[in-house]
């Protein structure tokens, strides 16, 4: 779930719990986690409401000094409802971190990741792609993400997007410039390079 830069302190100090969104139908679920930049939140509630019934309360816990001002940041047209989503921020670790850290591979885990990156390189419309990015990481950490898309004759978004897949396997991390490999990417490569 996204939010500008502004609401990331409230998100991250529990003073924000509310969001509200122009959509057709939900993007969210509730009880699922979600990462946003001020942290993960879980969504408790997603409910289709009127302009009128939104709050001076509702305002203030989705950041917002007033109800018109709420309002005047949400697109209702094209067939876009009001939604008014209600989470809580979780406490508890990410578990892509959780797993990022895991730096010691049994055989099990590395047939997994054999076949999860297999599985990315066949699905892939330009080539197989997952080792050689991991590799062009950890020569390049820090580097911006459109440095290193150009080094790989890629445009940014989808290169982007690739390095995500790595991330969810907790293979690399972001940094605030760039990204680097995960203690896991790393053990990967060194299995790798010993087999």
């Amino acid at each position: 779930m996204r939010f500008t830069k502004p609401f990331w302190a409230g998100i991250e100090d529990g003073s924000i719990t509310v969001a509200f969104r122009g959509w057709t139908r939900p993007t969210v679920v509730v009880g699922r986690p979600y990462r946003t930049g001020g942290g993960r939140i879980e969504v408790v509630s997603v409910d289709e409401v009127e302009p009128s019934s939104v709050t001076e309360a509702d305002a203030r816990a989705a950041g917002h000094e007033s109800v018109v001002d709420a309002l005047a940041q949400v697109r209702t047209d094209e067939g876009r409802a009001l939604w008014r989503v209600e989470f809580r921020r979780l406490d508890e670790p990410d578990p892509r971190e959780a797993l990022a850290n895991a730096s010691e591979l049994t055989d099990e885990d590395l047939a997994d990741l054999d076949k999860r990156l297999g599985r990315l390189d066949a699905a892939s419309k330009h080539g197989e792609w997952t080792e050689a990015y991991l590799r062009l990481v950890a020569e390049h950490p820090a580097r911006r993400a459109p440095d290193l898309a150009e080094m790989v004759d890629r445009e940014t978004q989808p290169f982007k997007l690739d390095i995500r897949k790595l991330k969810n396997l907790g293979l690399t991390t972001s940094l605030k410039i760039g990204y680097e490999l995960s203690p896991r990417g790393r053990a990967w490569l060194d299995a790798l390079d010993a087999r």
